[in-house]
């Protein structure tokens, strides 16, 4: 049989931490696909053919989850950058 536990009366040191997981509506709602032809290097995608490997997941879904990071962290500062231009032009004239 296997050792019996010791349990000790110390103070447990516990955190709360930022929920960071989707909520379920977010997790059941898919988006639409859009299927495109894209030229990657080699070394790129062997990259990612290994880490999709290492985590028992699609290389394509990587790339896919990657690219939708870069574009949701960069959208609003691009709304941004386009929407100030295009004020400063109307200022100009």
């Amino acid at each position: 049989m296997s050792e019996k536990i010791k349990y000790t009366n110390e103070p447990i040191q516990a955190e709360v931490v930022k929920d960071f997981l989707p909520s379920p509506d977010e997790l059941a709602a898919g988006e639409e696909g859009v299927k495109i032809t894209i030229s990657l290097s080699r070394r790129s995608v062997d990259f990612f053919k290994a880490a999709a490997e290492r985590n028992h997941t699609s290389y394509q879904r990587m790339i896919r989850r990657l690219l939708d990071a870069y574009a949701d962290q960069y959208r609003d500062e691009l709304t941004e950058r386009s929407s100030g231009r295009s004020k400063t032009r109307v200022a100009e004239r």
